[in-house]
């Protein structure tokens, strides 16, 4: 069973950050085979975007400057981070993250979001092109971003858990 996300991030900025969601991909009826992808506004290659991949494990797509809070309509999510796409011979992902900290989320959400992506008919990778590790400091309550392995809180200096505890 997928973990649900929900919103970690500061009450302000959900309460400010608009009125979501972002627009599901693919739009009703199928792909494209070439030309922009509908939503949300012509999907341009290398254009980078938000996205929440929401409880029924559909892929929204938002604006890069938009908050995954506003992204998800304020709901929980099973993954969330930024996505950009490529066109070739068909519409790919390009690169895609777990990078929100809003959610959080795992770099162990990626098979939503894979399922996601097959059932929008995009193709991509078998993993994130760059994933994410966060932590709440114990000590201090911050929400940390893990980087080289280092388990210890940014700002006090304490030992970060092994395992997720950001919700």
């Amino acid at each position: 069973m997928p973990r649900l996300y929900h919103y970690v991030g500061p009450a302000d900025v959900a309460t400010s950050a608009g009125t979501g969601p972002g627009r599901p991909l693919p739009p009703a009826g199928p792909l494209p085979a070439d030309g922009p992808l509908p939503p949300p506004g012509p999907l341009v290659a290398g254009e980078i975007f938000t996205y929440v991949v929401s409880p029924a494990g559909i892929l929204l797509l938002a604006p890069r400057n938009s908050e995954h809070v506003a992204c998800a309509g304020g709901a929980p999510v099973l993954a969330a981070g930024e996505i950009s796409f490529r066109h070739d011979d068909g519409w790919h992902v390009d690169q895609v993250t777990n990078q929100s900290t809003g959610y959080c989320p795992e770099p162990s959400c990626w098979p939503a979001v894979a399922a996601a992506l097959d059932a929008a008919g995009i193709r991509h990778d078998d993993a994130f092109t760059a994933e994410f590790t966060f932590r709440r400091c114990p000590a201090c309550a911050a929400v940390n971003l893990v980087k080289e392995d280092v388990f210890l809180c940014d700002l006090c200096g304490a030992d970060l858990p092994p395992g997720w505890n950001v919700g």
